[in-house]
């Protein structure tokens, strides 16, 4: 990637986040990231750190070969009437991160059979810990080596069916929302049960980042690790017989399952 030259047109949360992450990567020239912004004074940091920032997207297109789109789904196709003139066959990849837009819609915006990518980070994308879900049209391998090592600067990527990427929108990006609430509803618990909510905070954050690391790094189905933690006629057991009986898991799958549906409509 030291010779790709990747322009952001849209550095807002998300895409100030990837560009930061380019930018700190060591494959990565800092020369060669154009970060395009309304508001030139909110990337300074960008351009501190090697990054050319201007608010001209014809600019950017011309002296990139990886456009990515990290704007909101109604301005996609109003940017892309305006840089189309600019996007080449053979030389420009496109990369969207709108929610709902289809690579086949993006496409016939276009008038042009070049590589077009989405992407699906999260909000965690500002620690390099997101997950991005990844597909393309017209995409070679080597391509899509590309924009994979882009958002691998941002935490972990994996490519999937386009079919997928509504279901992908709901369990990377909204469900960290759904995991910040259970996090909240145990800090209330400990709270209760006696400790101040600072320490009840960095008791429960890290035991959530420690459940998800052993997930990560032993490779086991939950429940297996969950046998580790329940004795019989233990505390353990009890508190999940409980919250079972109550619906937590069902209604947790229920509120997957609603949010999916309202991104189908």
């Amino acid at each position: 990637m030291k010779n790709e030259k990747v322009s952001v047109i849209g550095c807002g949360n998300l895409g100030r986040s990837i560009a930061k992450g380019l930018l700190e990567h060591q494959d990565f020239n800092s020369g060669n990231l154009i970060a395009i912004r309304r508001k030139l004074h909110l990337i300074e940091d960008l351009k501190n750190l090697g990054a050319d920032v201007t608010n001209d997207n014809l600019y950017a297109v011309r002296n990139s070969n990886i456009i990515l789109l990290a704007v909101k789904p109604y301005n996609v196709g109003k940017i892309i009437s305006e840089i189309k003139p600019e996007v080449k066959e053979g030389q420009h990849i496109l990369v969207s991160l709108a929610t709902g837009l289809g690579t086949a819609e993006i496409s016939d915006m276009l008038d042009h059979k070049i590589p077009v990518f989405r992407g699906m980070p999260n909000i965690a994308a500002n620690i390099r810990e997101s997950v991005t879900c990844i597909c393309g049209r017209n995409t070679t391998q080597e391509q899509t080596e590309k924009i994979k090592f882009i958002f691998d600067a941002i935490g972990e990527s994996l490519i999937i069916n386009e079919e997928l990427m509504e279901a992908a929108t709901i369990l990377g990006a909204c469900g960290i929302a759904f995991v910040f609430r259970f996090i909240r509803a145990m800090i209330q618990g400990g709270i209760q049960i006696g400790f101040d909510a600072n320490t009840a905070n960095q008791i429960v954050s890290q035991t959530v980042k420690g459940a998800a690391e052993m997930l990560q790094k032993n490779s086991n189905h939950p429940e297996s690790e969950i046998d580790k933690v329940t004795t019989p006629k233990g505390c353990t057991i009890v508190g999940l017989n409980e919250m079972e009986h109550q619906g937590f898991s069902s209604s947790l799958i229920k509120g997957i399952v609603s949010s999916f549906q309202k991104i189908e409509k």
